[in-house]
């Protein structure tokens, strides 16, 4: 019996993407304020969730759930090493590959060495542990993720390239060369969720997980929202944000 996932996750999450579209971070983005450092840094993070993901959706692609929502084609961790090639100054044959120091979480980039922030571990840590656990809960990850990107990429994509002055590099991240017609996809994508072999139950602890997801992406940008004031001052981030809160001192001394 089909339980309409697609429709129950839209529904369910309703407040945790509005709470994600609250933050500072998103809120400066959206009105054209991005800059490059903390905009790196994002790339930084989402490198590293996307390898977790997609390498667990892959590990996983004949679980009888699973199966029903992999789609190669949707795979950013590619487009994620080229932007953060650009970002980072590194040339096009150079790989990014985990480091010597024997950290999981810590790769190479040329000359540097590049590791995600305490809350970007966190969402990474999310996705090996259900991967190990409750494989099914990984459909409410790429629920997040990939419905996101395709519904507001093309979006987010002019808004970074006219911020930042950006010309044919910095946004691949946003670009489904794949996909040729993403409306067609998404419609189709939430049917394969709406067929799903999964009782109430499941549905239920999936949309838990896509509230959990919403959470773990607003703590990143929470991160962020320090090396933005850093850059722009605490006066025009207020002005952009409405916020009138003294900001924390973890996040106005947030580092790389």
């Amino acid at each position: 019996m089909s339980v309409n996932l697609a429709t129950q996750l839209r529904e369910g999450t309703k407040k945790a993407h509005t709470n994600a579209e609250s933050t500072g971070f998103v809120k400066c983005f959206l009105k054209g304020v991005v800059e490059k450092t903390s905009y790196r840094n994002l790339v930084k993070n989402l490198y590293f969730v996307y390898s977790a993901m997609e390498e667990e959706m892959q590990r996983h692609r004949e679980d009888r759930i699973i199966s029903k929502i992999y789609f190669p084609e949707l795979n950013r961790k590619q487009s994620l090493e080229q932007d953060l090639k650009f970002y980072y100054g590194a040339g096009g044959d150079e790989q990014i590959a985990p480091s010597t120091a024997g950290s999981a979480y810590v790769h190479r980039i040329g000359d540097e060495q590049i590791a995600p922030s305490t809350a970007g571990k966190a969402y990474v840590q999310r996705i090996r542990e259900i991967s190990e656990k409750e494989p099914e809960l990984l459909v409410a990850h790429s629920y997040t993720r990939y419905l996101g990107d395709l519904s507001g990429g093309q979006i987010l994509k002019k808004i970074a390239k006219t911020a930042m002055n950006l010309d044919a590099e910095g946004t691949a991240f946003y670009e489904f060369t794949d996909i040729p017609d993403e409306k067609a996809f998404k419609n189709n994508y939430r049917q394969a969720m709406n067929n799903l072999p999964i009782d109430q139950e499941t549905a239920d602890r999936i949309v838990n997980e896509a509230n959990a997801a919403f959470d773990m992406n607003m703590q990143i940008f929470r991160e962020l929202e320090g090396n933005l004031i850093m850059a722009i001052g605490k006066l025009l981030f207020y002005t952009f944000t409405g916020k009138r809160r003294v900001v924390s001192t973890e996040l106005t001394t947030a580092t790389e």
